[in-house]
């Protein structure tokens, strides 16, 4: 399509130019190449019309036609042949603009499993997903997805992000329903299908994204908006100089000074301007319309897991048994963790590796699907997962107390049947979400919802952190569509998320949005935009660029259109002839083009320390460990100033002094002084720096209690609160530099 309208302007243009060179040689030749031209342009845009005719609908192109026409019509070849050139390149422009990539679903259908393997007779068979029928014995293998609904033959470990949004993988008991599209997550397992594969949740799920596509309505395009007033407007005013002066020059003069370039020439400039400086913000808009609606954007509805938060579970805290540190009990776990496919498994090597922790081997390492793995660690058996029957000590019943308080999973680290640390797992909120929901607010949206899968508790709390409007957690594919449709009515509403699960929804949306970067391709191929990396501020910045960019579009045009009425004017009275009239509106084209080549510039942004950033950002990761010890000496306390208690306590002193302290004077002396300029001020970064000094105060007070010798009975409770106050002023100091300060920096 595009090589056509580019081979159509490409021809008139040269016959314009071939039309002024044999102009030289008499009128008749370049009267007859002009003419060519007009007709060449004329042919494609009635066409054009009749295809907006046949949709109920007239814009911008019956204007050109009727311009062409009528030049042609009085013998103005050579103004017609400026039209036609004028004409042409709109078109290619607005072919640019409009192009849709569409709501492709292909990868949605694609990840739908084409064959399955049955138990029949104790052998297995591989057959087509088709001529699987309810009660037919089913086996998936491992990282297989579940191709039909059924209820398992014995216990399975599950993937169901795809579905739910639940980021952890989630066990199955024998007798218990599976889904299709689910992944297994462990050992093969049989299921007893309980419908065919046309008949289960994901091919559900295919077809309401498929209807959300087909029933979403096109989008009126701003130059037809614009067209349909101007368009009578125009055609009365031509009929009018005719009627009042019966020469007919007068109305063709009024027709092409009346041609809509402005509007076929200014809009999509801005718009394709604006999509390209959106593919440099990170963001790829399919589609020229789809940047229209997002400058109109009034509602958001957003996922959480992947979208708000970052899709995979992360050590977030370690609770460990007295006389145990958490540098070691995360090496023991990595060693042993590092063999697992489990995703809990990479949760645990993550963490080690970002508090740089010295890689140890284990040997003989097994896995039991549900339970964990285990192996040897320095001659001694370390288990990684479930605990295994048994009474628990108190500090293992306080740690599974904190797990659900904490909404976390929890990984228990266990060396001789002996369990010594706790590591809390969870999905953790991106530090841009709450950046990124004040800078949407600010750029004119209204209500933000939090559509999610997920379990209620664990949406609330993601909701009250980042400040959305509303929740609907616990949501199905369908109800996702209906929540988006009621946004919808209110007004234009963009959906984002990243998971197949979002596919309907994105697809029902006025503006779809998908994280292309861990997200699913289903969840891309349907949307109207691809976030390119994994940061959810792009879409805040895509959001200002489309404001920006249908302001300069709607400044070009109605600039454009009042100078085209003020030169309509003119043609009107006779002071213009066709000829003039043309260069007249060439002058206007040349000047609406020029602002709406605006929208290429972006608002400038200081360049911030990015590798300072960057550096206390994974120093925060090393950190973890620490800020572990300042809770486990607060917790041994409970038993007492005993021995092992007065050893938690001074190992925490000293990994406070000699790792956090350091960490805290060098962002004072580096860091925020090299923030001022981005910031503003020095006034920026006081309340951090107050931070700072409330850290160092309790640390001080720490080592005045440790100064007079062995720990009294009565500097026990002074003494917790001084720890578990360090230990809460540390969490949200550290979660207020990487949400304020660290996002700054690109990934």
């Amino acid at each position: 399509m595009r090589s056509r309208e580019a081979l159509l302007l490409v021809a008139v243009a040269s016959l314009l130019a071939a039309g002024g060179a044999a102009r030289f040689a008499g009128p008749l030749p370049a009267n007859v190449l002009w003419a060519v031209a007009d007709g060449v342009a004329l042919i494609p845009a009635i066409t054009w019309v009749i295809a907006d005719l046949r949709a109920h609908r007239w814009g911008a192109d019956m204007l050109a036609v009727l311009a062409l026409a009528s030049t042609l019509a009085v013998g103005e070849f050579l103004a017609g042949g400026i039209i036609a050139v004028m004409v042409a390149t709109g078109r290619l422009l607005e072919s640019a603009a409009r192009r849709r990539a569409g709501r492709d679903l292909s990868a949605l259908l694609a990840r739908a499993p084409s064959e399955a393997h049955l138990r029949r007779d104790g052998d297995l068979e591989t057959v087509p997903v088709g001529r699987i029928a309810a009660g037919d014995q089913v086996v998936v293998l491992p990282g297989e997805v579940v191709p039909v609904d059924g209820f398992l033959s014995g216990e399975g470990v599950f993937d169901e992000s795809a579905l739910t949004g639940e980021s952890a993988p989630v066990s199955r008991r024998a007798g218990e329903p599976v889904r299709s599209g689910v992944v297994n997550a462990g050992a093969a397992v049989d299921l007893n299908a309980s419908a065919t594969a046309e008949g289960s949740t994901y091919a559900g799920v295919v077809r309401m994204a498929e209807q959300a596509a087909a029933g979403t309505a096109p989008v009126a395009r701003l130059a037809d908006r614009i067209a349909v007033w101007f368009l009578p407007l125009a055609l009365l005013l031509a009929a009018g100089a005719w009627l009042l002066t019966g020469d007919p020059d007068r109305a063709v003069a009024v027709l092409v000074t009346a041609t809509p370039c402005p509007l076929l020439l200014a809009v999509p400039v801005a718009v394709t301007s604006g999509m390209s400086r959106s593919s440099r913000a990170g963001v790829v808009v399919k589609d020229g319309a789809a940047l229209e609606l997002l400058g109109q954007a009034r509602n958001l509805a957003m996922d959480k897991t992947g979208t708000v938060t970052e899709g995979r579970p992360e050590v977030v805290a370690v609770v460990c048994a007295p006389g145990v540190t958490a540098e070691e009990a995360l090496s023991d776990a990595a060693a042993v963790e590092r063999y697992s496919p489990h995703v809990l498994a990479g949760a645990v090597t993550r963490a080690a590796g970002r508090a740089k922790l010295p890689a140890v081997h284990a040997e003989s390492v097994t896995e039991e699907p549900g339970q964990g793995a285990a192996g040897k660690v320095g001659g001694r058996t370390v288990q990684v997962g479930r605990l295994r029957s048994g009474e628990l000590p108190h500090w293992a019943r306080t740690a599974a107390r904190r797990g659900r308080l904490d909404l976390a999973s929890v990984v228990w680290v266990s060396r001789d049947g002996e369990p010594i640390a706790a590591l809390f797992v969870r999905d953790r909120i991106r530090p841009d979400a709450a950046r990124t929901l004040r800078r949407l607010r600010e750029a004119g949206l209204r209500e933000v919802v939090l559509l999610t899968g997920d379990r209620v508790d664990n949406a609330a709390d993601v909701a009250m952190l980042i400040g959305v409007d509303e929740v609907q957690a616990e949501a199905t594919p369908a109800e996702k569509i209906a929540r988006v449709r009621d946004e919808r009515a209110r007004g234009v509403t963009v959906m984002v998320g990243d998971g197949i699960n979002d596919a309907p929804a994105l697809a029902a949306a006025d503006v779809g949005m998908a994280l292309g970067s861990r997200g699913a391709t289903a969840a891309a191929q349907a949307a109207d935009a691809v976030i390119l990396d994994d940061r959810i501020d792009r879409l805040a910045d895509v959001l200002e660029i489309a404001r920006r960019t249908r302001r300069i579009a709607v400044q070009s045009a109605g600039a454009g259109t009042i100078l085209s009425l003020l030169a309509m004017i003119a043609a009107a009275a006779g002071w213009l002839v066709p000829v003039a009239g043309a260069v007249v509106q060439e002058a206007i084209d040349v000047a609406v083009i020029l602002n709406a080549l605006r929208a290429l510039r972006g608002p400038r942004h200081h360049d911030g320390p990015d590798d300072l950033l960057h550096r206390f950002a994974h120093e925060h990761d090393e950190l973890l460990p620490v800020r572990a010890a300042v809770r486990q000496a607060a917790d041994a306390l409970a038993e007492g100033a005993g021995p092992a208690a007065e050893a938690a306590v001074r190992a925490a002193y000293h990994q406070l002094v000699t790792e956090l302290l350091p960490h805290e004077h060098a962002e004072e002396t580096e860091l925020y002084p090299a923030l001022w300029p981005v910031l503003g001020s020095p006034e920026g970064t006081v309340t951090m720096s107050r931070g700072h000094a409330e850290i160092e105060r309790l640390v001080r007070r720490l080592g005045r209690h440790l100064a007079p010798g062995a720990l009294q009975p009565d500097q026990i409770d002074d003494l917790r609160a001084t720890l578990y106050g360090l230990d809460a002023v540390l969490t949200l100091h550290f979660a207020q530099e990487e949400e304020a300060y660290f996002t700054l920096a690109p990934d």
